[in-house]
């Protein structure tokens, strides 16, 4: 394989990462781009720094984030599809729901899964309800009594229209019989941060990224959206057992442009794959309640396609009510 395509087997990390003189005999010294779709602070970034350092050590080139944040991923992911050559220099986070839904809900949105390479699936972070730590609301069922008595009123962020957390807003909606004033943000971070300075009643968001603040006590955790308690968070009550069928989160891994070649992106699954078990890692993702959820390959495109089916099933069935409100 040229030095070229050598350059494919590589991710980001927050900030640049010096080769190893073993590993600088095996790869180009070259900088390999990774485009993030949300501003900094959110489950992209999330994902970026905790993974990056582990898979620079594995493959030893310099990687750089690009920050893109826009349209729910949309700007980043269009550029991927669009106007990325498959020669190395740049791949992508992709995560989902929103890799799919953006389309599915907007036509004018024109890239599609078909015309990028997934490589693989690293985490899958279960959504979550928090508030600020001198919120009014202690449990989930004072924040539902609320959006109640206040139809229309009560704020709740999410990462972005099309997002997981946007859906979880329109699923819970349905489900509880509730209207939320639904706040978009341009990734979680903004989403949860809003809700942490009280600008914002409540934030749906994710578990990965929110966790940190909620150990703080920065934030406070109503309830999640998963099929059983977390045990990093056991005192918190999923939406189920209140009575909401409810389990939503999102799933964050990488991609590539079409065309992305067959060595080079197996090359970047097995160190993917030696990254997720090392238990230095594993630890390091409990810290953070990052949920390992490795699929890759053909594997992660059939996940992804079989997600594409399922949203487009959800938003024929809401598209009507949404778009009249």
């Amino acid at each position: 394989m040229n030095r070229s395509n050598m350059a494919l087997v590589a991710a980001a990390a927050l900030a640049c990462t010096a080769l190893t003189p073993a590993m600088a005999d095996d790869y180009p010294a070259d900088d390999v781009k990774v485009m993030q779709g949300f501003k900094a602070g959110g489950g992209s970034d999330a994902l970026a720094q905790l993974v990056q350092p582990y898979l620079a050590k594995e493959l030893g080139v310099n990687f750089v984030n690009e920050y893109i944040p826009g349209a729910t991923g949309a700007i980043a992911w269009t550029r991927l599809a669009k106007q990325t050559k498959p020669d190395g220099a740049t791949i992508s986070i992709t995560n989902t729901p929103m890799l799919t839904t953006n389309y599915i809900m907007n036509p004018s949105i024109t890239y599609t899964i078909d015309e990028i390479t997934p490589i693989a699936n690293i985490v899958t972070d279960p959504g979550i309800a928090v508030v600020a730590k001198d919120s009014p609301f202690d449990t989930f069922e004072d924040f539902v009594n609320a959006a109640k008595e206040n139809p229309g009123t009560v704020t709740v962020g999410n990462s972005g229209v099309g997002g997981d957390d946007y859906f979880t807003s329109l699923q819970f909606e349905k489900e509880s019989g509730v209207k939320l004033q639904k706040v978009p943000f341009q990734g979680d971070g903004p989403s949860w941060t809003a809700a942490m300075a009280g600008k914002i009643d409540a934030s749906f968001t994710n578990v990965g990224v929110s966790f940190p603040q909620i150990k703080e006590g920065n934030l406070k955790a109503l309830a999640v959206f998963s099929e059983e308690r977390l045990p990093d968070l056991p005192d918190v009550p999923t939406a189920k057992e209140l009575g909401y069928n409810l389990v939503a989160g999102s799933s964050r891994g990488y991609s590539g442009p079409a065309d992305f070649p067959a060595e080079a992106r197996q090359q970047m699954i097995d160190a993917m794959q030696r990254v997720v078990d090392n238990p230095d890692f594993q630890k390091a993702a409990a810290e953070r309640a990052m949920n390992i959820d490795f699929i890759s390959g053909d594997a992660y495109a059939e996940m992804l396609r079989t997600q594409e089916g399922q949203y487009k099933e959800i938003w024929a069935e809401i598209k009507d009510e949404v778009q009249a409100q």
